[in-house]
């Protein structure tokens, strides 16, 4: 029997101690965490995602304010702007939505981001934290996904765990965790050079995948039992309402058969990066204020 890994129902839990623990705070005298967002063009799914964050913030209790720039905007100007809410002591936590314009150097930007408020843990400081296993803000997919492997109580320890991409938003953080202590799990990463990927995925225990390519994993390249993890989410025209319909990078239907455990899309991932972000604005705050 396979194990649906429902992350919406788990995110949901989740948030909701995360709002006991805020409205604890708001009673002790404290202010509501703060979280910042900047928003730069039209981009469907980007503007879709951060109006899920901010009814995230809302539910949970946090203040949220979100910057919506024209796609024009220059570099300069973005800068300008984070170096404001960097210097404003009531903001817990700053995210820049990527992608940004092409005119826009993405990693200048980020690297902009004061490290104490990087809640997407994307900075070469907090990078390089979770590199050595200090404490940091970890990227929230990755973070995400841990979570819901423990919350399941997926065993990791001296697994063979694939991960599929090496972004450094996704991918490299996501194989630094699965192999540091605690979780112990030995890890390939596989990327757009691998031959044969089937050869190792096959061999996996767990698969995680965070390529973009919608059904990229397909059921001949996993073995049975094993557990997949999809972080993947794209749009894909479709003759409905919306116009399109989201897609991961697993073949779903067919690999749900012979996986142990499998993450839908959408409903999986996608709302535990968004507690991760939440979880790391709320421990920002607790940071700034020397709460245990």
């Amino acid at each position: 029997m396979t194990t649906i890994l429902d992350g919406k129902a788990l995110a949901l839990t989740l948030r909701g101690k995360i709002k006991e623990e805020v409205e604890a705070l708001r009673k002790a005298g404290h202010r509501a965490p703060h979280l910042a967002a900047i928003l730069v063009g039209e981009d469907g799914a980007s503007k879709t995602y951060v109006n899920s964050k901010e009814k995230d913030c809302e539910y949970v209790g946090f203040e949220s304010i979100v910057h919506k720039l024209s796609a024009d905007t220059s570099e300069e100007d973005l800068l300008n702007l984070i170096e404001t809410i960097n210097n404003d002591k009531n903001i817990d936590g700053l995210i820049v939505q990527l992608p940004v314009p092409k005119h826009i150097d993405a990693t200048k930007i980020i690297e902009s981001i004061d490290p104490e408020i990087d809640v997407d843990g994307f900075h070469t400081l907090n990078v390089g934290k979770l590199t050595i296993n200090e404490d940091t803000y970890i990227s929230a997919t990755p973070f995400g996904v841990v979570m819901m492997l423990e919350e399941y109580g997926i065993e990791t320890i001296g697994k063979h765990c694939v991960v599929i991409g090496r972004s450094n938003i996704v991918g490299r953080p996501m194989s630094i965790l699965m192999s540091q202590g605690g979780r112990d799990a030995t890890v390939t990463v596989c990327h757009r050079y691998t031959k044969d990927i089937g050869a190792f995925t096959r061999m996996a225990d767990i698969v995680i995948v965070a390529v973009g390519i919608p059904d990229f994993l397909t059921a001949d390249m996993v073995k049975e039992g094993a557990t997949i993890i999809d972080i993947g989410i794209t749009r894909v025209d479709a003759d409905n309402k919306r116009g399109y319909l989201l897609k991961g990078d697993v073949d779903y239907e067919a690999v749900k058969e012979k996986s142990g455990a499998i993450t839908p899309v959408p409903g999986g991932v996608g709302p535990m990066t968004r507690y991760g972000l939440l979880f790391n604005t709320l421990k920002s705050f607790k940071k700034k204020h020397n709460i245990v």
